[in-house]
């Protein structure tokens, strides 16, 4: 239990849940979840499921109608082709880390993985004695790594290789280019790729983003994660799911009957009429993240010391502001306790985190403006520090 670590997202909400009690004024930009309700048609589903008697024991692999809903969206949306038996629906994202990981690392095993990155993947790893490699997400690169040190670092004990695009915390994206350079170095491994692909829907420009998977080669050897929770705004549903190749489904699906039995079946009716009903909510909700995102990158890039990229996907900015001369850590702490905005540290997804800052812009305008113009009243502590150093 020593090697296994946490989500510090909830911590920090932890304690500004504390401040809040205290009668202060506190600003969410900390938890990575959609502030839009479910949709609609979404909750009607879950509501008949339940009248219908949905409420029992389901098959552990998840039921067939939605395992092959999920074929047909997945197939539709990377360009591959994946069948119901490709396809394991469990409660959440996090089974999809959680479960392949313990079929497939024996202590020692080599895992590559984003940093900074969702803080789950190193916690896991190093949860089953194998060997965390983290890659640094370079900034200048927009938030992608340095193909040539991905190379460095692949060895003989690589057993694994962790990919997320969109990406939390930084917004970035993999270039299809450079998706397509690490299948040419993965093809011919005995290697197995992790593709969070959880922010899948949740991106701004016009071209989707591409999935390893794509890439000759590479779906034999790939799992997909993905589900409910982003997209539609289903966070506390926990629907989540992975294609992967059968011999792997065969396993996570040991692992769900030994850890959950199954998931909840009327969760299951509402997820099938999510991914097969109207898709208008999703491109509603991505396009308010869009103004969201523009308006929230421009107001911390007047800040002093702050500087923020433009993300591509997902709902977080990743802010520099090693330019404060203030510590990440420091600098999160003041934000929530003087300034009463709850943000977190960059280290809080790995060590190449330190001197930045992730604000989640799943808030309304009002409140994200207001937290905007709350940072800048605070920059004076640090302002004055920075003008000394000039």
């Amino acid at each position: 239990m020593s090697r296994i670590g946490v989500e510090s997202a909830f911590d920090v909400l932890v304690r500004a849940r504390a401040l809040e009690a205290q009668g202060k004024s506190v600003i969410h930009l900390e938890i990575g979840e959609p502030d839009f309700p479910t949709p609609a048609h979404i909750v009607a589903a879950a509501k008949k499921a339940l009248d219908e008697g949905w409420t029992h024991y389901g098959p552990t692999q998840g039921y067939p109608d939605l395992r092959e809903a999920i074929a047909a969206h997945v197939s539709r949306t990377r360009g591959i082709k994946v069948g119901a038996e490709h396809v394991s629906v469990v409660p959440g994202g996090k089974p999809i880390i959680f479960f392949p990981m313990m079929a497939l690392l024996e202590p020692g095993d080599e895992v590559i993985y984003p940093n900074p990155g969702f803080p789950i993947y190193e916690s896991m790893i190093n949860f089953l004695g194998a060997k965390a490699v983290p890659m640094p997400l370079e900034e200048e690169r927009g938030f992608s790594f340095d193909l040539n040190l991905f190379r460095e670092r692949l060895t003989d004990k690589t057993k694994m290789v962790v990919l997320n695009s969109p990406q939390n915390p930084t917004g970035g994206m993999i270039p299809p280019e450079d998706l397509r350079q690490i299948a040419e170095m993965l093809r011919d491994r005995d290697v197995v790729v992790l593709s969070d692909e959880i922010y899948s829907q949740i991106v701004y420009s016009d071209a989707p983003p591409v999935s390893i998977a794509s890439f000759p080669g590479m779906l034999e050897k790939t799992i997909i994660l993905d589900g409910f929770s982003k997209t539609y705004a289903m966070t506390g549903w926990r629907m989540g799911y992975g294609v992967m190749p059968k011999w792997l489904v065969e396993a996570v699906t040991k692992l769900m009957v030994n850890s959950n039995s199954c998931t909840a079946s009327f969760t299951q009716r509402a997820g099938l009429a999510a991914i097969t009903g109207p898709q208008d909510c999703v491109t509603t909700m991505v396009a308010e993240f869009r103004r969201r995102r523009d308006a929230i990158c421009k107001g911390l890039n007047e800040i002093p010391g702050f500087r923020c990229a433009v993300p591509g996907g997902a709902f977080y900015a990743f802010a520099n502001t090693s330019d404060t001369g203030m510590d990440s850590k420091d600098l999160a702490d003041y934000l929530l306790y003087e300034a009463g905005v709850s943000c977190l540290d960059g280290r809080c997804f790995g060590e190449y985190g330190k001197g930045y800052v992730r604000f989640s812009y799943a808030n309304s305008m009002d409140n994200l403006m207001e937290a905007v113009a709350r940072i800048k009243q605070a920059s004076p502590k640090w302002e004055a520090a920075m003008m000394a150093r000039r």
